[in-house]
């Protein structure tokens, strides 16, 4: 098993570098890690009173890694989820914040447990979330994989800026499906065939 510092330094790695991406809500990013994360933070790193792109830009890839770990791993206890679980809800917290817990959260309700959906894990969602992997050890790993890849597609389908994300120039998978199966059994990965179909109405 991966130790966590490992699992973010791929994190990291699979983000890449400085980009300040119009169409990205998250503003200018730097390693994953973006401006309005560093403002909530106060990582002025220049000094000059504001954080601003250029901080981003002065942002290192350690200090990232510690950002990751402190505030989207340790912070939020994904580290008390079952270990199997814990580089999927984490991978996407740092892609999507609270809405990684969100649908963690909506997949425990899917499964019938009485848990609030509000993006915290506390002592409900947390007990529900190891109960729910005991009785099906080999399926929540791939169900929250699902749900995530679905979460993406629905975001695609409701803000046509955000297409690009989800499916390349080519026709094929964008980064954002290419992320969540990442984590999913490749027997659930979609066909080349059944992801044209599932976009064939975006155009």
């Amino acid at each position: 098993m991966q130790t966590i510092r490992q699992i973010t330094d791929h994190i990291v790695h699979r983000e890449g570098g400085y980009v300040n991406d119009p169409d990205d809500p998250g503003g200018a990013t730097n390693f994953g890690v973006t401006i309005h994360t560093m403002r909530r933070l106060g990582l002025d790193l220049n000094k000059d009173g504001a954080v601003t792109s250029k901080d981003v830009r002065l942002l290192t890839r350690s200090q990232a890694v510690d950002i990751f770990i402190k505030h989207y791993f340790e912070r939020p206890l994904i580290a008390e989820l079952p270990e199997a679980l814990q580089a999927s809800v984490y991978d996407m917290y740092v892609n999507a914040g609270a809405n990684a817990v969100k649908l963690l959260q909506q997949l425990l309700r899917e499964m019938k447990f009485g848990v609030s959906v509000d993006g915290m894990l506390g002592p409900q969602s947390l007990g529900a979330a190891r109960a729910a992997f005991e009785a099906a050890p080999g399926h929540m790993v791939d169900a929250y994989g699902i749900a995530r890849r679905n979460y993406y597609f629905r975001l695609a389908e409701r803000r046509s800026a955000s297409r690009k994300y989800a499916r390349s120039r080519s026709g094929g998978k964008g980064g954002w499906i290419k992320r969540a199966e990442e984590f999913i059994s490749p027997q659930f990965h979609l066909s080349h065939d059944q992801f044209k179909q599932r976009t064939a109405s975006w155009g």
